[in-house]
């Protein structure tokens, strides 16, 4: 069964920068996408980014677009969020999921298989 594991998170302050990965063994024989989630305590989960995984076309939530980048490394069977001029309301907790037919359905009903989250925190 696919299992992403997520590392990464930390805490940074407004303006700085953290780069999340993400690790499914054989994700790209299993599934068509491959997605970063969030949720901040109180919110519903919401989609971040997602990734083609036998492709290159990548979608983006409008909050993250400019800032944040998802790209894959098959060899490493890993995929990254690269997360530039963060801001406070990107505080959350950030999950890795596998799934999807549709990538640019950024959905989370969508996707099967979950990691277990790695927390970021932005502070002012």
């Amino acid at each position: 069964q696919l299992q992403p594991v997520e590392s990464g998170g930390g805490s940074v302050q407004a303006g700085g920068s953290l780069r999340l990965s993400c690790t499914a063994i054989k994700y790209t024989y299993t599934t068509n996408c491959m997605a970063w989630f969030r949720q901040a305590p109180g919110k519903e989960r919401e989609a971040v980014a997602s990734i083609v995984t036998r492709g290159l076309d990548t979608y983006y939530a409008d909050s993250v677009k400019g800032r944040f980048t998802i790209s894959q490394d098959i060899a490493k069977e890993t995929v990254y969020l690269e997360m530039n001029t963060l801001k406070t309301e990107d505080t959350a907790m950030y999950y890795c999921a596998a799934g999807g037919l549709i990538c640019s359905n950024l959905s989370p009903d969508f996707y099967s298989y979950w990691g277990q989250g790695t927390q970021v925190t932005v502070s002012s």
